[in-house]
């Protein structure tokens, strides 16, 4: 029988779990309400808890608030018609309140396309700051409420060092005040003080994890990211293109390791810390094209796009996750090139036949 694409993430789910499966058992019988949720992150951390229910009867109830579920009901119908998994239509900012009996909540309201921020930067502040606000409000009227993580990012450590291998928690940098161009990270170093002024003032548990750069099922390969865009070209049949000499370096965790650390940080973690989330594994540019690449049997040509000015804007973005794995006993699971290999099988499978509509 062939496979299809939710074979492809299910097989995701039981590989990340394998072993596993004690991490999250705080989960069981429990409620969990994911902002944000009809996202890549939500989608994912939404699928994984519905794999728990169904082989480890975990019995975890998830409610995906967001503005809009047009889309997610009717291409993740996998997930959109679970008796286990409900939704709440509205904006984050206009939150007031949250069922009562809600345990755990996961914040990943605010979208990191940079296009959005870059044509409508008061808007992705507001949904930050505000969006953030609410939820913190509405969770101090929860029963027995037990922690909400807060998705950050690692943008609000500014530009990191060349020099700098990884960035860890305690690195002292920041975006660049003044700029549109830092209206996000700026509102996430803001949610993040305000994370823990409710954690102070109203003694709301609080974590907050810093996300970095992922890859994998879900993501959209209409984002403006380095990744998505080769993975477009290459899918396409078309050249890999690469703005700039290809020395800029990235790293990418799959998407499978990050639904897994997320809800681990959530049940395992401690109120008041902050993790970083992505892998530690760097690579160019240029080397992931070439690896992207070497996944077809037609060979695809990589075109450089270089100028004096793009050479200048050569950048670094690498996390230390040192304490997430000493802390809580968090381990990588998928290298670059299987992540890569999932990702192109998985995007292959939704192209074919028409199976997006059944992802």
């Amino acid at each position: 029988m062939p496979v299809s694409s939710t074979d492809l993430i299910l097989e995701d789910y039981q590989n990340v779990t394998r072993n596993n499966i004690s991490q999250l058992s705080k989960l069981k019988n429990d409620v969990a309400v994911i902002t944000g949720g009809t996202g890549f992150i939500g989608t994912w951390i939404a699928g994984l808890i519905a794999f728990l229910n169904d082989h480890y009867a975990f019995n975890t109830h998830v409610l995906l608030l967001a503005r809009n579920f047009d889309e997610f009901k009717s291409s993740r119908p996998h997930l959109s018609n679970r008796h286990d998994i409900k939704f709440i239509a509205t904006d984050v900012r206009y939150v007031v309140e949250l069922p009562i009996e809600t345990n755990w909540l996961i914040h990943t309201a605010g979208t990191p396309d940079n296009r959005f921020h870059a044509t409508y930067p008061m808007e992705t502040m507001s949904i930050i700051a505000n969006g953030t606000h609410a939820i913190l409000r509405a969770v101090e009227r929860c029963s027995n409420f037990k922690m909400l993580l807060n998705l950050s990012s690692g943008l609000i450590y500014g530009t990191q060092p060349l020099k700098h291998a990884h960035m860890g928690e305690h690195f002292l940098g920041a975006p660049k005040c003044g700029t549109v161009s830092s209206a996000y990270a700026e509102a996430k170093r803001f949610a993040e003080t305000l994370c823990h002024a409710s954690r102070s003032q109203a003694r709301i548990p609080v974590i907050t994890a810093r996300p970095f750069a992922f890859v994998g099922p879900y993501q959209s390969l209409e984002m403006p990211w380095a990744i998505n865009n080769f993975l477009k070209d290459a899918l396409s049949g078309h050249a890999i293109r690469v703005l700039g000499d290809g020395k800029t370096i990235r790293s990418y965790m799959y998407a499978s390791d990050m639904a897994f650390w997320l809800l681990t940080i959530l049940t395992r973690g401690s109120s008041g810390d902050v993790y970083n989330v992505g892998s530690p594994e760097p690579t160019t540019l240029a080397k992931l094209a070439q690896l992207i690449a070497s996944q077809f049997d037609d060979a695809l040509e990589i075109k450089l796009k270089t100028s004096f000015s793009n050479q200048l804007q050569n950048s670094r973005f690498v996390p230390d996750i040192s304490y997430a794995q000493n802390t809580l006993q968090l381990a990588m699971t998928v290298d670059l090139e299987t992540a890569i290999k999932r990702t192109l099988n998985w995007n292959k499978l939704i192209r074919k036949n028409d199976d997006y509509k059944n992802q």
